[in-house]
């Protein structure tokens, strides 16, 4: 009977304890229901045995006090508070969520764990770094530098912000409970080229190399030259950075030099024997650049890099080079005076009497500087009704030259006037003999008139006179 009753007792006893722990267990598995598990942390704040509420009370608070201090990559510092970045708390159940996708009636496991949260911050509207204008950036380029040389001139990054990616950052920080937030380089507008891009150093690499190849031109009393500034300025950049030469640039070029030193035609001032000066101009004396040929020797001085020094490409020379391009070396025809005057290195070795072109009937001399062309003994003079055997012949403006005239017995005067001849410049044998052996091919003749005339022989007109009236 006894044993009986101890053994109710236990089973009572068992039962109580059992229905104690149950009760205990169901408790906790009530309380943690509500409440998180100890060694919990919501964004890396301790909320161990705190219930949602508190959370969403915390979270609440912080979205009226929430300072977060936001660094540009300027140096320049935004310390804000939440609402002025509209930064404010939602509620969206988040904080019951959090305990919701738990096991409470694991609860004797879990209280072993360490529980860690994070809850996305809610921002609706992120005005931060609003400014009235920004700085874009700016790619590396090719520029010239104030000696006319090309170089790089390196990026530069600005201040514009991409919108998403500041918001991301900024999240994040909020996110991560962070008070303060350096914005970095991907949260920025970036060049798309910068100062170590491939294809720029090509390219200034053929600039450079064009614009070494300066050329310095060999022209008497000039310093003339086609400097790097001038041929950087004929280089072209194209949009993949490929480097050509203008050559319509080229060709303005040429012609600016040609119209400052082509001396063909230009009206000179000459001082005379008598010792005045006179304007003269007209004839086919003078240098002439060949446009088309300088225009290609450029071309190939470029391609080949380095500085050359040379003549322009010509058309045609003079004796002298320069615009002062008749030399002390020259014949002076005064056709008012009807005198020859030769001067040989600045010296004055022979002079004569001469008969000019009739000039009463517009077939005058041609007047203006030329040259000597050829010289020819003997020779026939052929025109249109005349044929003239004559020894000595030097002509210097189309079929019109100077020679002796054995069937005149006298020279100088004004028998030129009415009594001239068909244009040529007679003198007399002796001096025409002299003069053979002296003058050589491409000697100047500077020929002119003391008072106006009218030329309109077919002579004067294809040898340019100064003086042609013709059409």
């Amino acid at each position: 009977m006894k044993k009986e009753k101890n053994t109710i007792y236990i089973w009572v006893t068992v039962i109580t304890i059992a229905a104690v722990i149950l009760a205990l267990y169901l408790g906790a598995a009530f309380y943690f229901r509500g409440h998180f598990f100890p060694n919990t942390t919501v964004n890396g704040m301790d909320y161990s045995l705190k219930t949602a509420e508190t959370l969403k009370e915390y979270n609440v608070e912080l979205g009226d006090t929430y300072l977060l201090t936001v660094c540009d990559r300027d140096g320049n510092e935004y310390t804000l508070q939440g609402t002025d970045f509209s930064y404010s708390y939602v509620d969206v159940g988040a904080e019951e969520d959090l305990l919701e996708g738990r096991n409470e009636f694991a609860w004797p496991v879990e209280l072993t764990k360490e529980h860690t949260y994070t809850m996305e911050a809610q921002i609706l509207e992120l005005d931060i770094l609003n400014q009235a204008e920004y700085e874009a950036p700016q790619d590396a380029a090719l520029t010239i530098s104030d000696d006319g040389l090309y170089e790089i001139t390196p990026e530069t990054y600005g201040n514009t912000p991409i919108q998403e990616e500041v918001v991301n950052a900024v999240t994040a920080a909020v996110d991560a409970g962070l008070t303060e937030c350096t914005l970095q380089d991907a949260c920025y507008a970036a060049p798309e080229v910068t100062a170590e891009d491939e294809q720029l150093n090509q390219a200034l690499e053929q600039l450079l190399f064009y614009q070494n190849a300066v050329i310095r031109y060999e022209i008497e009393g000039a310093d003339e030259s086609l400097s790097a500034k001038e041929i950087g300025e004929m280089l072209v950049i194209g949009e993949d950075y490929s480097v050509s030469i203008d050559e319509d640039k080229v060709a303005v070029f040429v012609q600016t030099m040609a119209s400052a030193y082509n001396t063909y035609g230009d009206v000179r001032s000459f001082t005379t024997t008598q010792g005045d000066t006179i304007e003269i101009g007209g004839g086919d004396y003078g240098w002439v650049i060949d446009k088309s040929g300088e225009a290609a020797q450029i071309l190939e001085d470029l391609a080949g890099g380095e500085p050359v020094t040379r003549e322009p490409v010509y058309e045609q020379t003079a004796q002298v080079s320069g615009l002062d391009d008749i030399g002390d070396t020259y014949v002076e025809l005064d056709y008012t005076n009807q005198h020859l005057y030769y001067y040989e290195d600045g010296s004055l070795v022979l002079d004569c009497d001469i008969v000019s072109g009739k000039i009463s009937n517009g077939d005058g001399s041609p007047d203006g500087i030329f040259k000597i062309v050829y010289k020819q003994s003997p020779a026939t003079l052929v025109g249109e009704d005349y044929a003239s055997d004559v020894t000595y012949f030097m002509p210097f403006a189309y079929n019109v030259g100077i020679h002796d005239a054995s069937w005149r017995s006298s020279f100088g005067g004004s028998i030129y006037v009415n009594s001239g001849s068909h244009g040529c410049i007679n003198v007399p044998a002796s001096a025409a003999q002299e003069l053979y052996g002296l003058l050589e091919v491409g000697t100047p003749v500077v020929a002119y008139y003391r008072e106006a005339v009218k030329l309109t022989s077919n002579s004067s007109k294809i040898s340019n006179a100064y003086s042609y009236a013709g059409d």
